[in-house]
């Protein structure tokens, strides 16, 4: 994997396309184990998260349902601090096993005001699933039931991720050279 530019920024190879694939069939395999017998419902959080999502959910063997929520918090390389809803929830969730599906968890932000919103319309239980996570990063306090990656504080873009609408496209992970 060569580097790339996108935009006025160069990033160099982080994780593979073969790498991620082997992860997320990890966390599939651990959550049909963890929901046999059960109809987990998915909630995938645009626009990050949708390789993500698409790419877990045909590695499921057994029934699921999924939508989808936007929410968003980042303009470039940084957290705004802001989370905002562009495209809310259609999908009642009483009495259902919700799972969470998020392509990074960075500060945790985004998650701990989007949380009791979920909790609120009272499911059976509530899961996160990211496939990266920034541990020294987060700053607020958020469980997460499956990780992927635990990551450096670096900028990363491909599989879902962006720099300014770009990148997303990309079958790997890239990080921002510093």
């Amino acid at each position: 994997m060569p580097a790339i530019q996108i935009h006025d920024k160069l990033f160099k190879p982080y994780l593979s396309e073969e790498l991620i694939k082997s992860k997320i069939g990890e966390i599939a395999h651990r959550i049909e184990k963890d929901y046999q017998g059960k109809t987990p419902l998915f909630i995938a959080v645009l626009n990050g998260s949708f390789m993500f999502a698409s790419d877990l959910f045909k590695m499921l063997h057994h029934p699921a349902e999924i939508c989808f929520i936007k929410l968003a918090s980042y303009k470039g390389t940084v957290s705004s601090g802001h989370v905002i809803t562009s495209i809310g929830l259609d999908v009642p969730l009483i009495e259902r096993d919700v799972i969470v599906l998020e392509d990074i968890v960075d500060t945790g932000k985004t998650m701990h005001q989007f949380l009791p919103q979920l909790r609120h319309q009272q499911p059976a239980s509530l899961k996160i699933c990211t496939l990266l996570h920034k541990e020294e990063s987060t700053q607020f306090p958020v469980k997460i039931d499956y990780r992927g990656f635990v990551i450096p504080n670096k900028f990363v873009v491909g599989y879902g991720l962006d720099y300014n609408g770009l990148g997303r496209n990309l079958n790997e992970l890239y990080e921002l050279y510093e």
